[in-house]
């Protein structure tokens, strides 16, 4: 049977693609702790290692350079072979990655942190590709649902893995592996299962499905004249790409910010939950108001919102847990809202035959910003401190605003759906 019989009538699409959300979702829960793991210890980790505090940033850099490179290779692949495939094959990657970081802990070796660091980043592109999957057979007026479907489901695993962290590290030690070492074996272990579950269950493949649908799915990938394309690609680009600068850089050094102020492990685990939290499940409203209110409106509020989060975090004491729970939450609203409007924006007019590897390029960019984002970040903390590196961040992210809003008066951008 081939992927045309298979959704050949609305019916048959539509429960194609609840099983695919369904497997995508199971994949994401373990694929979220994975994810958690490193950018809750990873400051820590280089901070220990290095035996300073201008080099933390470090960890984030990497990880995100690796996973820029991944996103390429990922989205190539599933191009190719499909979605199944090309997942599979990232979430290995960062399972190997993240049992690399162990062995370097252990070993003390920090040329294999480094190696291990940057091909560990291939679980969080991966993490990020999986939410493209939702889309391959969803429906235009209903496309920011699919994208949010994937992302909340990414939260059990995301909010588990920080509040993880004192007990692993706690166990690690016991086996003679640095506490904060611990959280990268339980990345591994659930990017292992993560990609299994994808490996085994995504049949069949829904990007081959909707390149080989009946003209109906196929419109939904939008075959738009070129200049349509290009414009809602760009703008659904820098959309992700400044919301991830800033979420990364001011993520990143929260942890080194409150540990050099006397906090513990098990705050900066809270803070870092309830962020990540913040990342995720705000998304089925998110999906609702971009498939509802528009694209453009929500990249809007995404900028506001990342300036509302940079400015609380400056302004917060540096023994307010509360305070910057607050700005951290939304951090990771803001990120959330960019990242749901930006990757409807670049589906819309984004055609089967080309999709996927139009979507690793773009989280080639994202990634890259994420990676400038952390190496940067301990550089102007370590200069300037917290506060500036925060309220710089926040002002960066307005210019989401007016992007996006110029690029709406073309023809390229679905301003609502």
């Amino acid at each position: 049977m081939t992927s045309t019989d298979l959704i050949g009538t609305p019916e048959a699409r539509r429960a194609l693609q609840r099983r695919t959300l369904t497997v995508v979702m199971a994949s994401q829960v373990f694929s979220g702790a994975g994810l958690a793991a490193g950018i809750t210890v990873g400051a820590l980790l280089a901070a220990d290692m290095f035996d300073t505090t201008s080099l933390s940033g470090l960890p984030t850099a990497l990880f995100t350079a690796g996973s820029a490179a991944t996103a390429v290779l990922v989205g190539r692949l599933s191009q190719r072979s499909g979605r199944r495939a090309g997942l599979a094959a990232g979430y290995a990657a960062g399972a190997l990655g993240g049992a690399g970081v162990v062995l370097a802990a252990v070993l003390d070796s920090l040329p294999l942190l480094l190696v291990s660091l940057l091909v560990y980043g291939a679980g969080t592109a991966t993490n990020l590709q999986a939410r493209y999957a939702g889309t391959d057979l969803a429906s235009a007026d209903r496309r920011g649902r699919a994208v949010s479907t994937v992302l909340v489901a990414t939260t059990l695993g995301a909010v588990a893995g920080p509040n993880l962290v004192a007990p692993i590290g706690e166990l690690s030690e016991r086996y003679g592996i640095p506490a904060l070492a611990g959280p990268f074996a339980l990345a591994a272990v659930a990017y292992g299962i993560a990609g299994t579950v994808l490996f085994t269950l995504l049949r069949p493949d829904p990007l081959l499905a909707a390149r080989n649908a009946p003209e109906p799915v196929a419109a939904a990938g939008g075959r738009e004249p070129g200049r349509q394309f290009a414009g809602s690609v760009m703008a659904g680009a820098v959309t992700m790409v400044l919301t991830q600068l800033v979420m990364v850089a001011v993520m990143t050094m929260t942890p080194v910010h409150m540990h050099a102020h006397g906090h513990d492990l098990q705050a900066t685990g809270l803070v870092i939950a309830i962020h990540i939290a913040a990342m995720y499940l705000p998304s089925p409203i998110t999906g609702l108001l971009v498939d509802r209110a528009g694209r453009v409106p929500v990249a809007v509020a995404a900028g506001s919102t990342l300036l509302a989060a940079g400015v609380v975090a400056a302004l917060a004491p540096e023994d307010s847990v509360v305070l910057l729970t607050v700005a951290l939450a939304l951090l990771g609203l803001g990120w959330n809202l960019g990242l749901v409007s930006g990757t409807a924006m670049i589906t819309d007019k984004a055609p089967a035959d080309r999709r996927a590897r139009t979507q690793g390029t773009v989280d080639l960019c994202v990634a890259l910003s994420g990676a400038g984002g952390g190496i940067t970040s301990g550089l102007i903390m370590d200069a300037a401190g917290y506060a500036t590196l925060s309220i710089a961040g926040g002002v960066l992210a307005l210019a989401v605003i007016p992007f996006v809003v110029v690029s709406a008066r073309g023809p390229g951008v679905s301003r609502r759906s």
